[in-house]
């Protein structure tokens, strides 16, 4: 057993490591150069693995990686930090402009995608010689549908898009996380059997409890520390009541049972609009912004390796990889289908626009939340062909999807926004 201590060094050291070669050399976004070389050395090991059995070096590997728990790292850890990083730099009077279209693709483009995606998988499980019941296969479409928001944050750093489109995507990114992480909830206690008897109304009830707490928690815990920040000025206490404000609202929002994301996103749009105007100087504004620029790249780093090394300690099988290929496009189609009602119901307020249906589906990219609830799911015949369907849809969505991210960019958005989405240096 390494301690924890090592792990982080183990953990630190590679993404320091990968993320050189990858600048000095490969040249692809951070990101995406990180799970790259991350997934290539993870195969290389397994190959390794499989051509010299005696070699110890694959299988020490493996064993401190399967110490990492990767769900609680992510979903109780990184994910916290990461979207109060992210709520920080959202532009809240845009998003507040852009509510209801954000609102309507978090809410009804996830369930949509959820249905779509569920009934879809059911009917690829079926075909392909692997059957899994419709209500795993719900669940599976409810942890893939959302957005991911480290993901899709972390894209968009690399291309620029109008502002208004960017406004929802990041909007649509950081609240249909929430409404995901709560469907899956349900959805897996409906197919455990532990909520068979659960009606309709007590699920939406449930649904909106975990959803509309977790924003009236996280705006209320985001207020009092902005009190608090604009009732003296010294940037270190400053900087830790930033610090104190996403991990206390997370750990009390497990306590009371509602959304700990959502929870976080209200915090952090709450003191990214009002504490810099009024509760913090120039100085201070520059510690909490550098900071949190800082733990925004480092996690990701971090994150996106993970998401590479933990092929390592993943076990496919044949059939399972046939229906995670089929994966790919049912996703996909499911976006399409998820992200064009909405637009084409909200045509009239020019709030959104049709024309966007190409960007808007290919920007839907998946990450390592996703593949945390995969593996959190309760050991059931169906978890294999969930977690190895999860894991392609992540890998192909990060970098195929994000790669490709600018120039798709450019092709749908340039001739109709006067070239002002271009690919980002």
């Amino acid at each position: 057993m390494i301690s924890i201590f090592d792990l982080a060094a183990l953990l630190l050291t590679l993404s320091a490591l990968f993320g050189w070669l990858n600048h000095r050399f490969v040249r692809l976004p951070h990101s995406i150069g990180l799970l790259v070389m991350g997934l290539a050395a993870s195969l290389l090991l397994v190959l390794v693995g499989a051509a010299y059995p005696g070699q110890q070096l694959y299988q020490q590997l493996t064993d401190a990686l399967k110490q990492i728990d990767f769900t609680a790292v992510v979903m109780n850890g990184m994910l916290g930090f990461l979207l109060f990083a992210g709520a920080l730099n959202v532009d809240l009077e845009t998003l507040r402009d852009r509510a209801f279209p954000v609102a309507t693709l978090a809410l009804i483009g996830t369930v949509i995608s959820t249905i779509v995606v569920g009934g879809a998988f059911w009917i690829a499980a079926r075909f392909v010689g692997y059957p899994i019941p419709l209500a795993w296969s719900l669940v599976f479409g409810a942890l893939i549908s959302p957005t991911d928001p480290v993901a899709v944050l972390s894209m968009l750093k690399n291309v620029h898009v109008p502002q208004a489109l960017q406004a929802e995507m990041e909007g649509e990114a950081l609240f249909n996380d929430g409404v995901g992480v709560v469907l899956f909830t349900l959805l897996v206690g409906l197919a455990a059997g532990s909520g068979e008897d659960q009606s309709v109304g007590s699920f939406l009830g449930e649904l909106a409890l975990e959803a509309g707490g977790g924003l009236a928690l996280g705006t209320a815990t985001g207020y009092v520390a902005y009190r608090a920040m604009r009732a003296i000025d010294n940037f270190p206490v400053e900087v830790l009541i930033t610090l104190a404000l996403v991990t206390g609202t997370n750990a009390l929002a497990q306590k009371l049972g509602t959304s700990g994301p959502l929870s976080v996103v209200a915090a952090g749009l709450l003191i990214g609009y009002r504490a810099p105007r009024d509760a913090m100087s120039e100085r201070t504004e520059n510690y909490v912004t550098a900071l949190w620029t800082l733990i925004d790249e480092v996690l990701n780093s971090v994150l996106f390796l993970l998401i590479g090394l933990e092929v390592v300690v993943l076990r496919f099988e044949p059939a399972a990889l046939l229906l995670a290929a089929a994966a790919i496009p049912i996703v996909l189609i499911a976006r399409l289908l998820a992200v064009t009602p909405p637009l084409l119901l909200l045509r009239w307020s020019q709030k959104l626009s049709v024309r966007n249906v190409p960007f808007l589906t290919w920007a839907g990219v998946r990450g390592g939340i996703s593949v945390a609830l995969a593996l959190a799911l309760p050991d059931d015949p169906a978890k294999t062909a969930i977690l190895t369907a999860t894991y392609g849809v992540v890998v192909f969505s990060i970098i195929v999807q994000g790669s490709t991210l600018g120039l798709v960019a450019r092709l749908t958005l340039t001739k109709q926004e006067g070239g002002k989405a271009v690919e980002g240096r």
